[in-house]
This record gives C-alpha cells, sequence and structure tokens, in this order.
C-alpha cells in the first residue's frame, strides 16, 4: 500500500481529468467548479476509497474515477453549505467561499454541475468497459453505495436535520443522528466502495464499514470541539459558527469533557473493528489516530 500523501497526490493530480470542459459562453461555470476543487481540501474520502482498494487487492486505477467521484461529491456539499441560506460562510480552507467569488447564482450552479457530474462519470465507467460479470456488478455496487449514501437517506438527511434544528432544542439522538449522515455517511460509502471494486468479502466489507462509520462520527465531534476551542488561523475558517446559528452540536449537548471522550472511544471503536487483520491495516490504524488529534 502507498502512504496517504501517495495517495493524495494521485488524487490531485487527476481530479479535474473527468470534469468536461464547457462552452466559452459559460466557462465561469467551469471555472467555479474548478476553484473549489483545487483551492485545498484533505481528500481524506477519495484517499480512503483507493486504499480500501488497494488493501483488498483492486486495480486503483479502477477505482480512481470512482474516487475522483466521491471528491466532486463532497466538494458540491461544502459548496452548497457555505450558502447565505444554509451557513452562510464565507471562509472555506483559508479561502474566500465559492459564491463569494463567484456569486450565488453560479454557486449553486457549480454544485449542481459537480453532483451530475459524479454521477455521469460512475454510469459511464459501468457502461464504457468490457468487463466480467462479477466486475460488472461490483462496479455497480461501488456507483451505488455512493450515490446513496450521499442522497436523501444518507447526507443529505443529516443537512437537512442540521438545519431544521437550529435554535431547537435538540436530543443525543438528533445530534447522533446528524453526525452519522451528515459525516459519517459519506466517509463510509467510499470505503465500502473501493472494497466493492476489489470484489471483498462480505465479512470484509462489514468489518471496514464500522471502522469509517466510527472515525466518520468521530471526524464531526472533533469539528465541533474545534468550532468551540480551535482558531480560525488554523482551521481556515471562521470558529463559533455553530453557536453563532443556533445549532447545538455534540459540544452544546454533552459538555466538552464528554465531547472529548466520545472521540476517543469513537477511534478506539473503528480500530477494534480492523486491527485482527494484522500488520496489513496500519494504514487504516494509523489514520484513525490522525485524525483524531487534526487541529483543522
Amino acid at each position: 500500500m502507498l502512504s496517504f500523501e501517495e495517495y493524495r497526490t494521485i488524487i490531485n493530480t487527476h481530479l479535474l481529468d473527468y470534469i468536461p470542459q464547457v462552452d466559452e459562453y459559460v466557462s465561469s461555470l467551469y471555472e467555479s467548479v474548478k476553484y473549489s476543487l483545487t483551492v485545498g481540501g484533505k481528500r481524506l474520502r477519495p484517499v480512503l476509497l483507493l486504499a480500501a482498494c488497494d488493501f483488498a487487492g483492486g486495480d486503483i486505477k479502477e477505482a480512481l474515477p470512482y474516487a475522483c467521484c466521491v471528491e466532486y461529491i463532497h466538494t458540491y456539499s461544502l459548496i452548497h453549505d457555505d450558502l447565505p441560506a444554509m451557513d452562510n460562510d464565507d471562509l472555506r480552507r483559508g479561502k474566500p467561499t465559492n459564491h463569494k467569488v463567484f456569486g450565488e447564482d453560479i454557486a449553486i450552479l457549480a454544485g449542481d454541475a459537480l453532483l451530475n457530474t459524479a454521477a455521469e462519470v460512475l454510469t459511464s465507467q459501468i457502461l464504457s468497459n468490457s468487463y466480467s460479470h462479477t466486475k460488472m456488478i461490483n462496479h455497480t455496487k461501488a456507483a451505488n453505495i455512493i450515490l446513496s449514501r450521499s442522497g436523501i437517506k444518507g447526507m443529505i438527511a443529516g443537512q437537512v436535520a442540521d438545519v431544521q434544528n437550529e435554535h431547537q432544542n435538540v436530543t443525543p439522538d438528533i445530534v447522533h443522528f446528524i453526525d452519522e449522515h451528515k459525516c459519517g455517511d459519506l466517509i463510509t460509502a467510499p470505503v465500502i466502495a473501493g472494497l466493492n471494486l476489489a470484489n471483498a468479502d462480505e465479512k470484509l466489507i462489514n468489518d471496514f464499514a464500522y471502522y469509517a462509520m466510527n472515525i466518520g462520527i468521530g471526524f464531526q465531534i472533533l469539528d465541533d470541539i474545534l468550532d468551540f476551542e480551535g482558531d480560525s488561523l488554523s482551521m481556515g475558517k471562521h470558529v463559533g459558527k455553530d453557536k453563532d446559528l443556533g445549532k447545538c452540536n455534540n459540544v452544546c449537548v454533552h459538555g466538552i469533557n464528554k465531547a472529548k471522550s466520545m472521540l476517543n472511544s469513537r477511534t478506539e471503536k473503528a480500530k477494534a473493528a480492523i486491527e485482527h487483520y494484522g500488520e496489513n491495516v496500519s494504514f487504516f490504524l494509523e489514520l484513525a489516530d490522525s485524525l483524531k488529534t487534526r487541529r483543522k
């Protein structure tokens, strides 16, 4: 297996490969899409897809379009999330948000274009290749899990619950629902997709899905902690935003100390789910630990 940075370099090198050029009359759309894709980012989700596929013996060249599509979907969600109608953020990754540069209208359409392009690329991978029946099924499963986990029962459901519960007395169950779907689903999906592309068995997929969901929920818990005690310079975005919007997150519901304990628990659960696979999973164990200590 490669290192995180090596997978990340592959993603960054090819991220624009599947974005179609547009007519000169709508060049602002391409520039808007390109801006948000290249302004920076951890690339956690596409790296997880490549690493999962690689771990299970798959071909990361075949997995690359799927990995890029996951990043397209993640990026579209950030563009829309930053809009005035949602989180109203003007800073993302230390740069002005898309709508601050291109306007709300183009930002909305750029997000739409990224989601549509992801669906187009995912289906074209299935239609344009002469795969065996088994490989065709596996590629279809991979595309389906990416689209479904980012859809109405996945990431979008989490986002709806998030905005609907502003200025509300939320319960721990509601916060967990938001964390599981808004963040957890789009971290779990690429892991499952990568394993499907490698024709992994059901037990391996289930174990790694549990791992991924726990680091995904932990990722959101840490975001809540950093929103409470982080700093804008390190984060590359404004902190204290949840409080300003009337959102009650893990820190609000559980308190800062319990939130930190929950983060540790999620990390340990994730690692315990896969550590019996031995030294081969060191990449994923180290990643879980590194995500727990990130500062942005």
